[in-house]
C-alpha cells in the first residue's frame, strides 16, 4: 500500500507539473504530447525560404492548373471566371438559361474525337448507334436507357445536354470528374452528326451531293 501511494503521489506530480494548474496563465509554450500538426513548416508569402530553387515561397501556379477564382480565357475567346465561362458551365454567363448551341468550332478532328470518348464512355449504355441498345441494357444491367434520337433530346440545346453529361440525371452518372471539358463538347457534336444521320433526309446535303445521289 505504501509502494502504490508513493507511485499515486509520484503521478500526480508529474502530471501537475506538465499539465499545471487549471486555467494557470504562463509565458512558456505548452508541451505538446501529441502536436496534432499544431506546428507544422509552411511558407509564408513574399519570405524568403531555401525549399524552392528560386528563393521564394511565392511561386506560380503548375502548368495546366486551372484557377477557378481568376479570370481566364474560355474555350471560344472572352475571359469569364471559371464559373462564369459558357465552355465550361454549358449556360449563357449571368443567366441560368443553357448555351444554344456547342462553343466550339464543329471540325472534322472534334467529330474524330468526339467519337472516340462516345465509344468509351456512352457506347456501353447508349448503344454506337445511340439508340439506346447498348451492352448494359441487353444484359439486364441497365433496363432503361435513353434513346438518343427521341424528340426530347434532340430538341435539347447543347448546353443541357453538356449539363447532363457533366452532372448525370437519373440513373446516368456524372461524367464531369472523368471526361475534360473539351471531349464533353466534342461528344456532344459527334451526338449531333448521330441524330443528323438517323433523322436526316437527302434534302439536308449539299447540292452536289444530292446530284451525285439522283
Amino acid at each position: 500500500m505504501r509502494y502504490f501511494l508513493l507511485i499515486f503521489l509520484t503521478v500526480v506530480a508529474v502530471v501537475f507539473g506538465i499539465a499545471g494548474r487549471r486555467g494557470h496563465l504562463s509565458r512558456k509554450p505548452p508541451i505538446l504530447i501529441i502536436p496534432d500538426l499544431n506546428h507544422q513548416f509552411k511558407l509564408r508569402p513574399e519570405q524568403p525560404n531555401g525549399f524552392f530553387a528560386n528563393g521564394l515561397s511565392s511561386q506560380l501556379p503548375p502548368p495546366g492548373t486551372i484557377p477557378r477564382s481568376q479570370p481566364m480565357p474560355t474555350l471560344n475567346g472572352p475571359v469569364y471566371p471559371y464559373e462564369d465561362s459558357p465552355a465550361n458551365t454549358g449556360r449563357t454567363t449571368g443567366t441560368t438559361n443553357f448555351v444554344d448551341t456547342n462553343p466550339l468550332p464543329v471540325t472534322p478532328a472534334l467529330l474524330r474525337q468526339g467519337r472516340e470518348q462516345f465509344e468509351i464512355y456512352c457506347t456501353p449504355c447508349h448503344g454506337a448507334l445511340g439508340d439506346g441498345n447498348g451492352i448494359m441494357k441487353k444484359l439486364g444491367v441497365m433496363p432503361a436507357v435513353a434513346n438518343l434520337h427521341d424528340k426530347r433530346i434532340v430538341e435539347m440545346t447543347d448546353g443541357e445536354i453538356f449539363n447532363t453529361v457533366t452532372h448525370g440525371k437519373n440513373l446516368m452518372g456524372a461524367y464531369g470528374p472523368t471526361v475534360p471539358v473539351k471531349e464533353r463538347w466534342a461528344i456532344i457534336a459527334y451526338v449531333r452528326a448521330l441524330q443528323l444521320s438517323w433523322l436526316g433526309s437527302t434534302n439536308n446535303l449539299p447540292p452536289n451531293l444530292q446530284a451525285a445521289l439522283k
